[in-house]
């Protein structure tokens, strides 16, 4: 049987799927409609210090090939998540990143200080490139206060795993890949969501009450994979840094392309909302696929994407 089991900066998952922040809630929305114990790990959606309202509806348009959405961090806060949420997740039957999110410092520190000490909690995933608040992306797409940023929580998350979750709306992503390294992030996930608008023509108005959003989807994938594959090879690799790679993962062919191009894993988001039980069947596609090219251990198809001027090498897969 193929090996489909992934070590995530020193996270060991059954295998690579993970859900996208946002997208499933806090813990069991989901439990009724795909087999949660068969996820690589659970993502909850964005928690901030204080409790957030979220922005004002429409707060979600699809889009063809794609959805376009302005939640806003909707969220019930630190306090409510510690005390309504956590006891939820210590149920849980597979490992728990916490996706955390803020507009300063002293917000990201405090929230993800509290994640030190919870043992339900397996790693945080620090939010930093929001497109659809107002201050969302001041962290995301600035190199210097981004690893600064990192630096200052990875003191008060010294036991689990950070990953930095990288916007994709910067002009160099592997500028803000490498500041995040060098201020000590253990993992890097990559791509959040495009900022894109949609205008209903009969009103000759924006389709969201927020104008833009976050457009997400399989529309996005080719750009995603591309920005996976620069960041692996420009920054990822030869630190040591897995990459959680997502942005239209929707069955297993997709998560194929995320490896080959430097992911240790991948996440999904957008496809829950088609069927549910994707990630379970994405690991039961990649299993097939590893079977049929001769592949024994997942991790031996991370990177190898055979680019033109590489060196030519011999592969033992047919």
């Amino acid at each position: 049987m193929p090996d489909l089991s992934v070590n995530l900066a020193g996270l060991r998952l059954a295998n690579p799927t993970l859900t996208c922040s946002g997208t499933c809630g806090y813990a069991f929305e989901y439990a009724d409609f795909m087999d949660l114990s068969r996820l690589g790990a659970f993502v909850t959606k964005s928690i901030t210090r204080e409790e957030r309202a979220g922005n004002e509806p429409a707060r979600i348009v699809e889009t063809r090939a794609g959805m376009l959405n302005a939640i806003g961090l909707a969220n019930v806060g630190l306090e409510r998540f510690l005390n309504e949420k956590v006891p939820l997740l210590r149920q849980m039957p597979c490992p728990v990143i916490v996706n955390v999110a803020g507009h300063s410092f002293d917000d990201y520190v405090e929230t993800c200080g509290a994640m030190e000490g919870l043992d339900c909690v397996a790693g945080v995933e620090l939010n930093v490139s929001c497109p659809n608040v107002k201050d969302g992306l001041t962290f995301g797409t600035h190199p210097g206060r981004l690893k600064e940023l990192t630096a200052q929580v990875k003191k008060v998350l010294p036991s689990k795993p950070l990953i930095v979750k990288l916007s994709p709306n910067v002009e160099d992503v592997t500028v803000t890949a490498r500041a995040t390294v060098e201020g000590g992030a253990d993992a890097l996930s990559l791509v959040n969501t495009f900022t894109a608008m949609a205008i209903d023509i009969h009103k000759r108005r924006p389709r969201l009450a927020n104008v833009t959003g976050g457009l997400s989807g399989p529309a996005i994938k080719p750009i995603a994979i591309h920005m996976v594959s620069r960041v692996y090879r420009a920054v990822a690799k030869s630190a040591g840094v897995p990459i959680v790679g997502m942005g239209g993962v929707q069955v297993w062919q997709d998560a194929v392309e995320f490896m080959l191009a430097g992911a240790t894993a991948v996440a999904v988001g957008t496809a829950l909302f088609v069927d549910p039980a994707s990630p379970n069947k994405i690991c039961d596609g990649l299993a097939a696929y590893m079977k049929k090219q001769g592949v024994e251990k997942l991790s031996d198809l991370v990177g190898s994407l055979e680019l033109p001027g590489d060196q030519p090498k011999t592969s033992p897969y047919p």
